[in-house]
């Protein structure tokens, strides 16, 4: 496997099919049991109220909400650090045989966190394949994670989800073998 690039971002902007496109992958890729998570709306009577986790093996945890007791905050977001580094410790990223780590998102939440700093850092660094979904435009430790030598990044727009589907997966499949 060439290491040069076996790292694969998709960036784009909120809304923009990113989940739906890594939910896709995983389960287009099922058969290798990738390992990693996604992230889900919670709604209530159409409103957005905070994002759920899922694991890619079916556990789940909370992100954010708006409802939640915590110091650390995105927009209108209370960010639940401590019950996502337990989420976090529940998958096991570097145990497992998989090649294929499946990550959404390394955002802005996400990065309060330094355990996940860590995680992504060791996984990037790691020979697994990481395909994770990042946000579009941002500054500070997410760009310098875009800028990585050994890291493609796919932008995702409405205009091209569909395509970009195959593109990513045939790259994947490539890495893989």
């Amino acid at each position: 496997m060439a290491l040069s690039k076996k790292n694969i971002l998709i960036a784009g902007l909120p809304s923009s099919g990113k989940t739906t496109l890594i939910k896709k992958l995983a389960a287009e890729l099922e058969s290798i049991h990738p390992m990693g998570f996604y992230t889900e709306e919670i709604r209530d009577n159409e409103v957005r109220k905070g994002f759920r986790l899922r694991s890619l093996d079916g556990r789940k945890g909370i992100l954010s909400h708006k409802d939640i007791k915590s110091h650390y905050k995105v927009g209108k977001y209370k960010v639940d650090i401590e019950g996502f580094e337990e989420f976090l410790d529940s998958i096991q990223f570097f145990k497992s045989d998989s090649s294929l780590i499946i990550i959404d998102e390394i955002g802005k939440m996400e990065c309060l966190s330094n355990k996940f700093k860590e995680i992504i850092e060791k996984l990037l660094d790691s020979e697994k394949i990481v395909v994770a979904t990042i946000a579009l435009k941002t500054g500070g430790y997410i760009s310098d994670i875009k800028r990585r030598d050994d890291t493609q990044v796919f932008e995702l727009t409405r205009a091209n989800r569909n395509h970009l589907f195959s593109e990513i997966l045939t790259e994947v499949e490539k890495l893989l073998t």
